[in-house]
């Protein structure tokens, strides 16, 4: 039997959670190092998984299969094509990114302060969310994906309500009644579209006898699978729902904004760069996929949605006074383009709805982690509260541009292909939405620049006077991810040479060809 390559992929950081949950408490640091070597040699093992994956070959590859809860027809099935790939490449980039970032964010404020959990539990929940996240990215079998995409719900809670921001305005017991309201409220929206979709997978089997994602669709495409049209729509609706909570859509987005501004940093860049991707990944393996006579019925009303969480995601962005809030409400803005790449039925619409994925992980984090940098060092989220930092940090206040203008996707940086994928795909089907979506790109432009104006430009504040530049583990962190947004938005071949046959198939699942121009180029 060859070796189990997913399995330990998922395997490692789950098992370095209690390796590092278990490590004694005198020995804080201790445990940071074995995290972040943990996360380390997940990523070296992601890495294989990339080589060893084949964009030509099979749909599913590295596929592991064995019987787990017979009697209900439950398998243990990994298997990972170009999307999954490219996704777990992702999750496991950024988590060493994200341990590094927060290597104090749970140390203790005083001796005998109840505010922290002890520190190997932070780092023990970033590793056990990352063990989730992958092996959803890798499940073909229903139930055990979803039993996965619940899951991750429990560590995130502890990590929101138990590991929140240190920096507010308000006293320590108002801090932690915001961050517990946080918490309760991403554990409860996530909840409900959670129990929608296992009434939808439980419907799955009784119609289909079985949960393999392979199986299904293999048997919907001979027409030995036969569907009732009421049937498959309300199935779609039922995990659509759960996954549009998740990515967050308008206007099941609610809980986002506050579970970043009351999470710490890199804790907010797990939420939306690594977790949220989830979301809209399962729409492109399991909606279009299993019903995908369905997704064409919900596809007019998904996009107009789309299109609200692009415009109303950014017009909120631009009225913030939380910088947090505002990469919050950002981050709505473009898994509204996400969204409406996905339902385009375009394969530029898919592919670019796939690289976008990829580069909005990168972009947040770089520029969350340095405003998490700026915020630990001035003791305030309130962008009111900076000013002239360029002057006294201009490291910190460019890597903190290079962040901004990606989110803005200037041309020559990652999300600008993929954003301008998303458009055209959108344009070539439906031009009228294609063209109300390009506004999100002015409203980002303002949104960001004028974060950075209010808070890098302009005379030095007196608090702010003294502020020290980044330090050498930061630069660790916040390097990588300049130079990776730099080389995508000039290159992003190596991206899209793996998840362009993920999208063909894709789109044959949905009946679906590319719109023929209208006018034909010259001969």
């Amino acid at each position: 039997m060859s070796f189990p390559l997913l399995t330990a992929t998922a395997a490692l950081p789950a098992v370095g959670a209690v390796a590092t949950a278990a490590v004694p408490a005198a020995r804080r640091t201790a445990a940071k190092w074995l995290a972040l070597l943990v996360s380390l040699a997940t990523l070296v093992l992601a890495i294989v998984v990339l080589v060893r994956f084949d964009p030509d070959g099979a749909r599913y590859q590295l596929t592991e299969s064995h019987a787990w809860i017979a009697d209900f027809g439950v398998r243990y099935e990994l298997g990972v094509d170009g999307i999954a790939v490219a996704l777990l490449a992702l999750t496991a980039l950024l988590i060493p990114f994200i341990i590094l970032a927060g290597w104090h964010d749970a140390d203790p404020l005083e001796t005998g302060s109840k505010r922290w959990r002890p520190t190997q539990g932070f780092f023990a929940l970033i590793l056990a969310v990352e063990a989730m996240v992958i092996i959803s990215f890798e499940a073909t079998d229903v139930f055990l994906f979803y039993i996965f995409f619940e899951a991750m719900l429990i560590p995130m809670y502890f990590l929101i309500g138990g590991f929140g921001d240190r920096a507010h305005e308000h006293g320590e017991e108002t801090a932690s009644t915001q961050r517990s309201y946080a918490a309760v409220k991403f554990l409860l929206y996530n909840l409900v579209g959670g129990l929608i979709m296992l009434a939808a997978v439980i419907g799955l089997y009784v119609v289909a006898g079985n949960f393999s994602l392979a199986e299904i669709a293999q048997a919907r495409a001979n027409g030995t699978l036969h569907m009732a049209t009421s049937t498959e729509r309300w199935l779609f609706l039922g995990f659509f729902f759960a996954f549009a909570v998740k990515a967050p859509l308008w206007p099941l987005h609610t809980w986002l904004p506050n579970a970043m501004q009351e999470s710490t940093a890199p804790v907010a860049v797990l939420i939306t760069a690594v977790v949220d991707k989830v979301g809209t990944f399962a729409m492109l393996r399991f909606c279009l996929q299993l019903f995908p006579e369905a997704s064409k019925w919900a596809t007019p009303v998904i996009l107009v949605l789309a299109l609200i969480s692009i415009i109303y995601g950014a017009l909120l962005a631009v009225g913030q006074r939380d910088i947090k809030r505002l990469v919050a409400y950002a981050s709505i803005s473009h898994f509204g383009f996400i969204i409406l790449g996905i339902f385009a039925m375009t394969s530029q619409g898919q592919s670019g709805a796939t690289l976008y994925m990829v580069n909005h992980g990168i972009s947040t984090a770089a520029l969350m982690l340095v405003a998490g940098f700026l915020i630990s060092r001035r003791g305030s989220r309130l962008i009111a509260d900076y000013g002239g930092v360029q002057k006294v940090a201009p490291v910190l206040a460019g890597t903190f541009l290079i962040g901004g203008l990606a989110t803005l996707s200037l041309p020559g940086l990652a999300p600008f292909v993929s954003e301008f994928l998303v458009l055209v795909g959108t344009f070539t089907r439906y031009p009228a939405i294609g063209i109300i979506a390009t506004f999100g790109i002015v409203l980002a432009a303002l949104y960001t620049l004028v974060l950075y104006q209010r808070t890098m430009t302009g005379p030095v504040k007196p608090e702010i006077s003294a502020m020290p530049d980044l330090k050498a583990r930061e630069l660790v962190v916040v390097a990588p991810l300049i130079v990776l947004l730099i080389f995508l938005g000039v290159y992003p071949k190596p991206v899209t040479d793996i998840v362009n046959p993920a999208v063909k198939q894709t789109m044959s699942d949905v009946h679906k060809t590319d719109p023929k121009p209208e006018v034909e180029a010259a001969k």
